[in-house]
Parts: structure tokens; sequence; C-alpha cells
């Protein structure tokens, strides 16, 4: 056994990605960042994803040298364009019209900073929403839950009704990719055990 302590944290207050990460961990702290979310329009989906992800992680961890500190942000897109989280129930309406009966993008980027290395990845994964009724869209905006979700959804949650197929990880579209997350865990030197042996 080291001394060295393998401190996990996520960078995140999602509730979300909290329960998917004990997956992979049983223990860490949650630390969530304060970094604005902005976008920059005049990149690509997936690197504003790995830059927010990436300033995400570094900010908490700038407080917590020599821990392993986990950084997400997630964002739907139609083709090139970004759809972040609705300013209103409006801009919720807008978006579910939007994404009815077409294939969307779910872009994930997610930062690992250890005491060693910096690693980050963007992981995308496809949704194909059913054609929505107005009614349909009226009711689901009432039901609150789209308005701190990407896009105006949640795929975990009552939103899941609206999605015809997927292609890719499902844990990426509810916000965390776990797969691709204990691979760059390895790479940065964080010890990976799986929580249901322990």
């Amino acid at each position: 056994m080291t001394q060295k302590t393998e401190k996990l944290i996520l960078a995140s207050q999602s509730p979300r990605r909290r329960e998917l990460l004990k997956q992979i961990s049983a223990q860490f702290e949650v630390v969530p960042s304060s970094v604005d979310e902005k976008l920059d329009y005049g990149l690509l989906p997936e690197q504003n994803a790995r830059l927010l992800a990436r300033a995400k992680a570094e900010d908490v961890a700038k407080n917590h040298p020599g821990c392993w500190v986990i950084g997400a942000d997630t964002l739907v897109a139609l083709h090139q364009e970004i759809l972040g989280k609705p300013i209103d129930v409006a801009d919720a309406h807008k978006m579910l019209r939007r994404l009815s009966g077409k294939e969307h993008r779910v872009i994930t980027g997610i930062c690992v900073v250890g005491p060693e290395k910096t690693l980050d990845i963007a992981v995308t994964s496809n949704v194909r929403f059913k054609s929505l009724s107005q009614e349909e869209i009226v009711r689901y905006v009432e039901t609150g839950e789209p308005m701190d979700k990407a896009g105006a959804y949640a795929i975990q949650g009552k939103g899941n009704f609206m999605v015809r197929e997927y292609s890719g990880s499902h844990s990426n579209i509810v916000g965390l990719p776990i797969d691709e997350l204990k691979t760059l865990l390895s790479k940065t030197g964080f010890p990976i055990t799986d929580p249901s042996h322990s």
C-alpha cells in the first residue's frame, strides 16, 4: 500500500453524474466548479465540450493539489448548432419542436486533472426523436424537467418517451460516459477498482 492518498473529486453538482460515477468509484468528493459556462460559437460542439470540461476540472484542481479531479460538460448539437439549457419555457418549447422527428448528437466533454497528467476527450452519442405533437411538448415542459437540461430533455427521466432510438454510450447521453472515463482515469494513474467487488 502506498502512503499517497488517491482522492477523487467530481467537479459537478449534477446528481446524474454523481450516480454514474458511483459505478466506478465507491468514494469521491463533490466540489462544484465556479466556471461560467460560456460557449464559443466559433468552435465545434466537441471543442466547446472539451474546453468547458477542462475549465471546470482545472478550476477545482487548483485548490486540491495531488487529487484527481473530473470535469464534464454535456451539449446537444443539431447539425453543428449547439442547443444548451433553455433560458425559459418558450425556449424549451422551441428546442423540442426543432428536435422533433430528427436525429441529434449528445456530446460530453470529460477531463481528468491528475497529479502528473491532464487528459480530456469528447464522447458523442446519436439520438433520434419521434415526431412530437404540440400537446406532448407542452405537457413535458410543464413537468419542469427540461429547464436545466441541455437540449431541454432528460433521456433517463420523463423525456424518455420522446426518444425513438439512440446509438453510442447511454451514460454519455445522461451526462458522464463511464467507459471512456475509466480509460482516462487509468491513463492519468488513478487506480480503478470495481465498487461491486469491494
